[in-house]
């Protein structure tokens, strides 16, 4: 067995050669390899059995399971559960036995093996010879898989298995779905599915949630042939699997092929008597088609996935792979068909976080659906948190706020707050802002108010009410202050007087008062607003004198320059990360920062300040940050690339573009980090593109390329053009392709862009 090599490819994730000992690297491939199509997916686990380390996992958008928390009992108000992302029945199964014995490279030679991810298609492939340890017996094998992006209920198999050498054996091939599945992280090692119904006679396997009562039937369909002879299989459904055994024999030189599709149809979209029929029919007609069939339907859906969502980058290859990878894995994550889905941070390819959405949704995934998807998609993810309003008051409720104030949950199905760390759950409460921030954002850039009426502005009263009533107003420092919270940063927990949290909570309080005065909702007053302002203006914002002529920096919290000052450098290496090397205490009494704090609110707001500030503030913080959080250094490169640092903002793309294929953080064998590739979007078209939307609404076009890339092209949705942008160095070129025209300022200059393409020299 050999060392694992992988390929750089500007469409592809190429992996050749494969180790079973290293459990690590192979969970990490199942990570990378993973697929999904918005409404189910998982991690790339082989067909056939596998005796090594592993981390099964198929995961179904919206079904969850509300898993104990543990807890210590005087914690009143904490969440009751912690809403497990469910890994589901295991539908790729295959089983091969040559000769007698089981084919499973845990034990075999493997030769010449190849995994590869064809993004631009969707499309898993795998290709290896294995020598058989017992019998000696040599087979080649071809699996290919996709999760069809054309029929979101549909996962289609074609399985190729050939004997290279030895006579005349008989090959049996099993194919099945497996419902008796587990999660890797249950909190008591519960299971999460009970059987529902084994329907033997139509292949369907229904399952159903304990608790929570969510049921998925898996109904499934194959097509077998040995050589140029179809065979049918026997049943052998028994327990929580159906499946169905092809028994052939084969000479040297002679495959078999299972083609294999199986219907997945869950009660969040079908009555639940009707579910076995959903799922036949789809298998059914998946496989009257076959697989090539399904393949190309598959394709054309990925191609127009792609259409306004590519980039692409001239000279860097690493770098073309790494955005594309991060395009790719959003664009399975999450499509806008369903508004009752969101952005998980894992999406389809692991377990370890809970819930279906997280500030990050707001903060970082929806200016990319909203440049790359149009208006309408990004407009559903600010439905979500509008019709789970009821449910973020009672959150607030619960936690002695009153009188309509909302706090939206850092953790969520349903609304409820669902998150089982405390500093996170009760203390991390910049999540607020960051879903008042969304819908400016979304207003600003779309240049519609009409949300606001819509549910926006309610959406925003409810926000208002909360920071009103969790600010405090401090004799001593004459400010109102904001106590005991935890900012972006979460290497530093229960802080007084967080810079981003107050900034923003006092942001928060100025845009209410100003949309409530356009836009009426019932029960605020005059005085309430006011009130409002009021504490917006009276804010306390920490900062620090740097130098002797005065100038300052915004301080991280109070207490910040207490710490010893020390920077990540460093740190060695052998203790990164330190959230796998130190303990928490050591963590928490550190200057070190896990991702970007200060930073985060100087990238939201930074028409606020002047570059001198932002520059001053990067210089003083981007040192003293770790980048443990995957949503960390996209920010850093973006005002990088803002204060004419162009090393460091290609240094820092790079980690976010590529944290999961490089495995920056020691972590993709858990799944990847789904919602800060959004951020790489983010690193590229407003960092190095400078693509950037004022208060004023024009769309802002100053590029800064990276030394060493020959060119940049994206599409971007604005205002109803999808406008085209190539940048080669001293040039952009802005055409509008589907002929609405649009104001764009491109370095500095204002222009109006139409069907006819413009290409200004910058300077």
């Amino acid at each position: 067995m050999g060392d694992c090599r992988w390929e750089t490819d500007p469409w592809k994730i190429v992996e050749t050669g494969f180790d079973a000992r290293d459990g690590r690297a192979c969970r990490a491939a199942e990570s990378l390899f993973s697929l999904g199509n918005g409404a189910m997916g998982g991690r790339a686990n082989f067909e056939e059995y596998f005796g090594g380390e592993s981390l099964q996992g198929n995961y179904i958008g919206g079904v969850y399971y509300p898993d104990k928390t543990r807890v210590g009992w005087w914690k009143n108000g904490y969440p009751e559960y912690f809403a497990k992302v469910l890994n589901s029945a295991f539908w790729p199964g295959m089983d091969l036995y040559i000769g007698g014995e089981r084919l499973d490279l845990a034990v075999c030679e493997v030769e010449g093996f190849r995994r590869e991810l064809d993004m631009r298609r969707g499309l898993l492939t795998r290709e290896f010879t294995a020598v058989l340890p017992q019998s000696g017996a040599r087979v080649a094998v071809e699996a290919r898989r996709v999760v069809s992006m054309a029929e979101v209920e549909l996962g289609a198999v074609a399985y190729r298995l050939t004997l290279l050498s030895g006579g005349d054996a008989e090959v049996v091939a099993t194919a099945f779905v497996e419902g008796d599945v587990r999660n890797e992280d249950a909190n008591y090692d519960e299971k999460f599915w009970e059987l529902s119904d084994l329907d033997r006679e139509r292949c369907a396997l229904t399952m159903r949630t304990r608790k929570t009562g969510f049921e998925v039937c898996w109904g499934q369909r194959t097509r077998v042939r040995y050589g140029e002879v179809a065979v049918v299989g026997e049943n052998v459904s028994a327990a929580e699997r159906v499946a169905e055994r092809f028994t052939g024999r084969l000479g040297a030189g002679q495959s078999v092929v299972v083609e294999k599709f199986v219907g997945v149809a869950s009660s969040l979209n079908h009555p639940a008597g009707e579910l076995v029929d959903a799922a036949c029919r789809v298998a059914e007609r998946a496989c009257g088609a076959g697989f090539e069939a399904v393949l190309a339907a598959h394709e054309r859906a990925w191609a127009e996935r792609w259409k306004g969502c590519d980039v692409v980058i001239g000279g860097d290859e690493r770098a073309q792979q790494g955005i594309r990878f991060c395009i790719y894995q959003l664009l399975q994550t999450y499509t806008g068909r369903d508004a009752r889905l969101n952005v998980g941070p894992k999406g389809f390819t692991g377990e370890k976080y809970g819930g279906s959405t997280y500030w990050d949704t707001e903060a970082y995934c929806l200016p990319f659906y909203l440049a790359t998807c149009g208006e309408e998609v990004a407009r559903q993810l600010l439905l979500y948190r509008y019709r789970q309003l009821p449910q973020a008051i009672e959150n607030a409720e619960k936690l002695g706020f009153s009188d309509g104030a909302a706090l939206y949950p850092m953790v969520t199905m349903t609304g409820e707050e669902c998150h089982n760390e405390w500093e996170i759950t009760f203390e991390e409460i910049h999540r607020n802002g960051a879903i008042a921030y969304a819908i400016y954002n979304f207003c600003r850039y779309t240049g519609r108010q009409d949300y606001l009426s819509e549910g926006g502005a309610e959406v925003l009263v409810g926000i208002a009410r909360f920071w009103a009533q969790r600010a405090t107003w401090s004799e001593p420092k004459g400010r109102y202050v904001i106590l005991g919270v935890t900012g972006p940063n979460e290497y530093e927990n229960n802080v007084n007087n967080n810079w981003y949290t107050n900034y923003l909570a006092a942001w928060c309080l100025r845009y209410a008062a100003e949309v409530v005065e356009r836009v009426a909702v019932p029960g605020v007053t005059a005085r309430e607003r006011e009130r409002w302002v009021e504490i917006a203006e009276g804010m306390l914002l920490p900062e620090l004198v740097v130098n002797e002529a005065g100038e300052t920096i915004f301080l991280q919290q109070e207490g910040y320059m207490d710490k010893e000052q020390r920077r990540a450098a460093d740190i060695p290496a052998e203790q990164r990360p330190i959230n796998q090397h130190w303990s928490w205490d050591r963590i928490l009494r550190s200057c070190f920062i896990k991702q970007a704090d200060v930073l985060q609110g100087l990238y939201f707001f930074q028409e606020h300040f002047d570059r001198e500030v932002i520059a001053r503030n990067f210089d003083f913080y981007e040192p003293r940050t770790v980048h443990e959080s995957s949503l960390s250094p996209c920010v850093h490169s973006i005002l990088a690339s803002l204060t004419g640092r162009a090393e460091k903002a290609y240094e820092l793309y790079l980690r976010t573009a590529r944290l999961d294929l490089d495995d920056y953080n020691r972590e993709v064998h858990e799944g990847l980090h789904i919602t800060s590739m959004a951020g790489s979007w983010l690193s590229v078209v407003e960092g190095f593109g400078g693509v950037r939307v004022g208060g004023d609404g024009r769309l802002r076009i100053a590029p800064r390329l990276p030394e060493g890339w020959s060119s940049l092209a994206f599409r971007i949705h604005y205002r109803g053009a999808i406008l085209s942008v190539a940048i080669r160095p001293g040039e952009v070129a802005v055409g509008s392709e589907n002929a609405a025209k649009a104001e764009v300022v491109i370095d500095g200059s204002l222009y109006e862009v139409g069907n006819e393409k413009i290409t200004v020299k910058i300077g």
